[in-house]
């Protein structure tokens, strides 16, 4: 909505564009008429359409063409007034006034005309037999009033009607040469109705209508007069009802009344409560809405946003198979000017045997574009009606900003469930292999991937402990001198070398010491395509050796090429590393070996947490007394029993080490 509206009165003189201000502002007519009144503006609160409206006056003898230019230019609406009585000034209309008007303002942005015959107190017919072929010939002409500022005949309507001209107009809905809606007003319309029906059926049921009335104009309608509204479209159209419903045949019809019965207005207020501007395209400030997001914080869906998304998937998941074929997908995007996915999604997110996105994968792939790129997410809820259809402020109600990741570590505890792992590795090192098989595809599933629908991005969801979250996984391009910040930045690394090249760990390695070395994101070492024989590598030193000298995990061995989808269990463990950055296990020297690093790996081992654990459930379940508890036998059983629990793991633990 405009914040407000600049009316210019213009025409021949003596036509009476003076005393039809003055008779406004006084409600009477002057006695005396000065040849051009001072601009005047009257506040919101007295406007029918609650906006500021500012009338101004023009005079030939007072003002220069160079001034009526610079009027014409900054004004929303000119009202042209003639004499009703004064054939001369009505033939001025087209001869001069209308040609002046259109020379001097942009071709693209139209100002609307309203033809206002005055005077009408001095006449006993009309003049509009002669004003309609006026209009006719003239598309920008949105009305034609007569009226009378000596009468005070019509002056109230006269303004109301320049006002509605300017926040209501019909030229983007309507064209009265084919007296049929226009296309972009229909598209609009079409995407308005799609959004409303939320069961996607096509039809406006007496629920969604409601809602839809609801949200915008803030009022159900009665049962009645929702009756009313369908028998109307009954009579009129033979598919305009259906099962009780409103079609989108309906729905158009509807609107299209509306604004031959001058009831515009109505139209506007669907059209600008679903983001529309005056140019029928979705409003910046609707798409795009304010959110602020910190450095090192990052963006997530909330809970609410999900649920909207999940309602998305199940209302075009048609053969309830939960994943979206390529027509279905199709329609969810009918309401999108664009396709926003491209054919690299479906090597991006999980599919299903057909190769269609699943509902797991449709998640994530929100879930990526909300952390990758949130800005671009909030538009994409903007055109699927969030705010409307959550009944939220904006899309940015369904965004969680982070907290800083600096704090998390200060506080060792994170409430992300997002995390991303960079991907680095030399060439042919099995990166790719790496992130698709994070996707469930073996490596003949992998053969089938065209290179021009390849994807660096690969997103899933992985279990820590019983809580669901998402890696987000990139393969970084493998050159060495070009690593920007967004290449570093991440919750942890992932170095991929090929264990059957002999010369593929030096890029890993040099990776890891240029840039990772002395930072806390964790790093881990995957040793790939271990289904071949693995050979030793031509540096300093081995990567077992290389991954105990700089407190990282042994290498971890990994292949694609199985029958059955690769093991996901190495990206749990990526998941477990990036959540619990602080949790690491380090050696407090260089040598692994010692009793002093062994002890300390132990004490902070998941293995003797587990054991305490179960101890102390057992304790629980056998209801100990207190008075048990004050006897030294007590004490004496439990610290025996501590101690065969603590040298059992540590002598297994001891075994795991060795065949390490």
């Amino acid at each position: 909505m405009r914040k407000d509206v600049r009316i210019l009165l213009v025409g021949e003189p003596k036509v009476g564009k003076t005393s039809l201000i003055m008779s406004l502002v006084s409600e009477e007519f002057p006695d005396v008429v000065p040849y051009r009144a001072e601009e005047i503006t009257i506040p919101a609160d007295v406007t029918p359409e609650r906006v500021p409206t500012h009338i101004v006056d023009y005079s030939e003898a007072e003002q220069t063409d160079e001034q009526l230019f610079q009027e014409i230019s900054k004004a929303n609406v000119i009202c042209i007034v003639y004499s009703v009585n004064n054939q001369k000034s009505i033939e001025k209309v087209t001869s001069h006034w209308i040609p002046l008007i259109t020379e001097n303002t942009d071709k693209d942005s139209r100002v609307p005309l309203i033809l206002v015959g005055n005077k009408s107190d001095l006449v006993e017919h009309s003049s509009m037999e002669t004003i309609l072929p006026i209009m006719n010939q003239y598309s920008e002409i949105e009305t034609c009033v007569e009226c009378s500022a000596k009468n005070l005949k019509n002056i109230s309507e006269l303004f109301y009607y320049a006002q509605k001209a300017v926040l209501h107009p019909t030229g983007p809905l309507y064209c009265p040469e084919k007296k049929d809606m226009k296309p972009v007003c229909a598209k609009a319309l079409t995407r308005i109705f799609k959004v409303s029906d939320l069961d996607n059926d096509g039809i406006l049921n007496d629920n969604e209508l409601n809602f839809f009335q609801r949200t915008c104009f803030n009022a159900p309608l009665e049962p009645q007069a929702l009756e009313d509204v369908k028998n109307v479209v009954r009579r009129n159209l033979i598919d305009g009802v259906c099962d009780n419903g409103l079609t989108l045949k309906g729905f158009l019809f509807l609107h299209t009344l509306f604004i031959q019965r001058g009831r515009h207005e109505t139209t506007w207020t669907v059209l600008r409560r679903f983001g529309y501007d005056d140019d029928l395209e979705l409003n910046q400030d609707y798409l795009f809405p304010l959110l602020k997001v910190p450095p090192n914080c990052t963006t997530e869906l909330n809970h609410n946003a999900s649920l909207f998304l999940q309602s998305i998937f199940d209302k075009h998941d048609k053969d309830r198979d939960s994943a979206l074929s390529p027509v279905e997908l199709g329609y969810l995007f009918e309401v999108f000017p664009y396709t926003p996915w491209g054919p690299d999604v479906y090597n991006t997110v999980c599919t299903n045997d057909q190769g269609w996105i699943t509902y797991q994968g449709y998640l994530s792939q929100w879930t990526l574009t909300t952390y990758l790129d949130v800005h671009r997410c909030l538009e994409y809820l903007g055109y699927l009606g969030y705010s409307i259809i959550a009944e939220q402020e904006s899309q940015a109600a369904g965004i969680i900003v982070t907290r800083d990741k600096k704090i998390d570590l200060q506080k060792k505890q994170t409430q992300r469930s997002v995390f991303r792992c960079n991907v680095f590795g030399d060439i042919s090192s099995g990166k790719s292999g790496f992130l698709q098989a994070f996707l469930g595809k073996n490596l003949t599933r992998q053969k089938t991937i065209k290179e021009e629908h390849r994807s660096y991005y690969a997103i899933s969801t992985t279990f820590v402990y019983g809580q669901e979250k998402f890696l987000l996984l990139h393969e970084v391009f493998p050159d060495f001198d070009y690593l920007t910040d967004a290449d570093l930045l991440c919750d942890i690394v992932c170095l991929v070398y090929d264990g059957n090249n002999p010369y593929s760990f030096e890029y890993c390695a040099n990776v890891f010491k240029q840039y990772f070395m002395d930072s806390k994101t964790p790093c881990m070492m995957i040793a790939a395509k271990s289904d071949l024989p693995e050979v030793k590598q031509i540096y300093g030193c081995s990567p077992l050796e290389f991954c105990r000298r700089h407190k990282m995990p042994p290498p971890q061995s990994f292949t694609c090429n199985t029958a059955a989808a690769p093991s996901r269990e190495i990206y749990a463990k990526l998941t477990t590393m990036a959540m619990h950055p602080h949790a690491r296990l380090r050696c407090m020297c260089t040598c692994n070996r010692c009793t002093f690093c062994l002890c300390q790996n132990f004490l902070n081992s998941e293995l003797l947490q587990t054991v305490r654990a179960k101890v102390y459930a057992v304790v629980r379940r056998r209801h100990v007394s207190q008075a048990d508890m004050k006897t030294s036998t007590f004490w004496l059983r439990a610290s025996a029993g501590a101690a065969v629990f603590a040298l059992l793991g540590f002598a297994l633990y001891r075994v795991m080490l060795k065949t390490r």
